[in-house]
């Protein structure tokens, strides 16, 4: 999916909750309308920062915080557990300006990961901190800490069960939604500049100490001004090895790709092949959004500068829902 250029003083921001969706024939129409509410929620929180002129970086940090507090989604609040029965979160974020960049691995505590990684780009002489040391860190920043209670989802830890019985079992596990799920932000403001934000739990039963793809960046998370800005979703070693995000942004800047081609070619004829399910989200300089994906769906939504939400789930026209609580101004 494309959409037209924006002009010099519009916006366009991108929001995705993860590829591998529920199977259609497990989705009940509750549950639907609970996924589309969520992700017209992260949209409004961008949306609002952005109406009012305010920076690419801080929208999509804005809709990914409201992501992360959504239970629906593997990031933040309701993240996935490892095989040792504990939750492990990877952030980032990305500033287009000047590539400037922070993210966190392997943490379980702040509220927000997604503000651990800005607290990284922001505060520290790093890119990537991980485990305790970037806990401590994060301490020493004022983040707002949630006790494990917090993060705890039934869902979740029931999908633990059944991933850990399947492997005893000798089973292969067919559920797309257990292998991968994220969350994540790409925004274009009215001055033209770019950023990225994704956040997430990993893999049900990951290995201990897995990192995938969205922490890392050029794999899962890309932001640049005189190309586009990225995040990514689905099996991250893969988009790890094929530096999914940053051979994107190559791909436009050297082969003079557009951003549909250059994200199309990468998701659809790059990763498919060679199994890397799932999808990113991705803005350009001019304003222009691309949503591929090779998988069964991916949670996503759009809005532009006249404030539709627009949220798909599976392969389905991004549409519009009416929401009597719509608090949009």
């Amino acid at each position: 999916m494309t959409s037209n250029p924006t002009t010099q003083n519009d916006f366009s921001l991108a929001v995705h909750g993860g590829a591998g969706t529920i199977l259609r024939s497990r989705m009940t129409p509750e549950r639907e309308a609970a996924y589309h509410a969520g992700l017209r929620r992260a949209l409004n929180a961008g949306r609002v920062v952005l109406a009012d002129g305010g920076s690419a970086l801080d929208a999509v940090s804005a809709s990914v915080m409201a992501l992360e507090d959504e239970p629906l989604f593997n990031a933040g609040r309701g993240a996935v557990y490892t095989s040792a029965g504990k939750q492990e979160m990877d952030a980032a974020v990305m500033d287009g300006r000047d590539r400037s960049a922070g993210a966190v691995a392997g943490i379980c505590g702040p509220r927000n990961p997604v503000l651990a990684a800005r607290a990284v780009m922001e505060h520290s002489g790093h890119v990537i901190l991980i485990g305790e040391s970037a806990l401590e860190f994060c301490r020493r920043q004022g983040l707002p800490f949630e006790d494990p209670s917090y993060f705890y989802t039934e869902q979740r830890w029931n999908a633990l069960q059944e991933t850990l019985a399947m492997r005893k079992s000798g089973a292969d596990d067919q559920d797309e939604s257990r292998k991968h799920g994220t969350v994540g932000a790409v925004a274009r403001d009215r001055n033209g500049n770019l950023a990225a934000a994704t956040s997430t739990g990993g893999m049900t039963a990951k290995s201990p100490g897995r990192v995938g793809d969205s922490p890392v960046i050029g794999a899962g998370t890309w932001a640049d001004n005189e190309t586009c800005a990225i995040s990514a979703t689905g099996h991250g070693e893969i988009f790890i090895r094929y530096a999914a995000a940053h051979e994107i942004a190559s791909r436009m800047r050297y082969a003079a790709q557009s951003l549909e081609e250059a994200s199309r070619a990468v998701v659809i004829d790059t990763l498919a092949p060679a199994g890397g399910s799932g999808g990113i989200i991705a803005v350009d300089h001019a304003g222009n959004l691309s949503l591929p994906f090779n998988c069964s769906g991916m949670y996503r939504g759009i809005v532009r500068s006249d404030g539709k939400l627009l949220t798909a789930i599976y392969d389905e026209p991004l549409v519009e829902f009416s929401d009597p609580n719509d608090q949009r101004n």
